[in-house]
């Protein structure tokens, strides 16, 4: 078989670990960048025979690789994929697929239209420890599920603002960029949401979007989730410094999410499974044990997916519409901000 050319938009944070991913991934070879900003790619391996570019429409009217990743940010998706979408390439788009849900609609509907496969990039689904607790919770371990508490709290330095200004608008601030993660894991875990409730407080830097906001989330078996996120609070409980995903975050041997349910419960990523000894009570002691998992890059076990998704060999593990009903939440939880009220999306398509 021979490898698939692969190219990258947008080469910022993101774009770049998607380009190391690659180079680890069996069958894809990094052939095209396309990146407008020159301090994108100051730091840019010179060993490396990437082709560069610096206009997606000039690029796709004289190149068709095997799969782009949209890597750019989320105002600039859509738009983005509709061209390449036209031009019949298979894509991954990062997270969130788009601004706005109707949106990115609009854009699965012409994909499927044409048959173009369309993955999202919740990598957390591929890691390990995520199919893992899937595995877990589907057989049972912990009886009926009743409720998860998530946190997400982290302190980003104004430097990562001030390198890449549209951080500081509204709609870039954690509900988007960060809690959609979270959110999209609860929904892999958990089924679907029919109800949210939720609060923010503006940006304490001065900036156009939120720096904290919590969630209640209802969810249609009538599990309740408290989730809470924010980008200015200096925590150890983050997926980021708990999960061993990038080595960019210093581990700090903690946990971020607690599921619990009527046998038994257990906090991630660490894998700890909590039970009484017999059956469930109070007075009776609580008996824990870790299980094991292998530590794999979830955004290779990601690009593998999508190469065999080029190829035809298997489904979008996130398709395009699995990135929507994510975002619908999120959209949810910014109009209960806004609202101040609860907000049903259970009669969401």
């Amino acid at each position: 078989m021979n490898d698939l050319n692969i190219g990258i938009i947008g080469f910022g944070l993101v774009g770049k670990r998607h380009a190391i991913a690659i180079k680890k991934t069996n069958g894809l070879i990094l052939s095209d960048i396309i990146e407008h900003d020159p301090t994108s790619l100051q730091d840019l391996d010179k060993n490396e025979s990437y082709n560069i570019h610096n206009d997606l429409g000039e690029y796709l009217d004289k190149n068709k690789p095997d799969g782009l990743i949209i890597s750019t940010p989320t105002i600039l998706h859509i738009d983005q994929a509709m061209k390449c979408v036209d031009k019949k390439i298979p894509l991954l788009i990062e997270k969130p697929i788009s601004v706005h849900a109707t949106d990115a609609l609009a854009l699965i509907k012409k994909s499927k239209e044409i048959n173009v496969p369309i993955l999202v990039g919740q990598h957390r689904r591929h890691n390990q420890i995520v199919k893992k607790t899937k595995k877990i919770l589907s057989e049972g371990v912990l009886g009926k599920i009743r409720s998860i508490q998530a946190t997400c709290w982290f302190y980003k330095p104004n430097h990562y603002f001030d390198a890449a200004p549209w951080r500081k608008l509204k709609g870039a601030g954690p509900v988007y960029v960060n809690l959609i993660h979270d959110i999209d894991l609860l929904r892999y875990f958990c089924g679907e949401v029919k109800n949210v409730y939720a609060k923010a407080i503006q940006s304490t830097r001065g900036y156009e979007n939120e720096d904290l906001a919590s969630a209640i989330l209802t969810f249609e078996d009538g599990i309740i989730a408290n989730v809470s996120v924010s980008d200015s609070i200096a925590s150890p409980w983050s997926w980021e410094t708990t999960s061993n995903e990038h080595p960019i975050y210093h581990n700090t041997l903690n946990s971020c999410y607690l599921i619990g349910g009527s046998e038994g419960s257990l906090s991630l990523p660490d894998l700890k499974l909590w039970k009484h000894e017999k059956k469930p009570d109070w007075w009776t002691p609580l008996t824990s044990k870790k299980f094991e998992f292998e530590n794999v890059d979830p955004l290779i076990t990601q690009l593998e997916n999508f190469r065999d998704v080029i190829l035809g060999k298997s489904d979008p593990l996130v398709s395009g519409l699995e990135g929507i009903k994510s975002l619908q939440v999120i959209e949810a939880i910014q109009t209960s901000i806004i609202e101040n009220k609860a907000i049903d999306i259970s009669n969401l398509n």
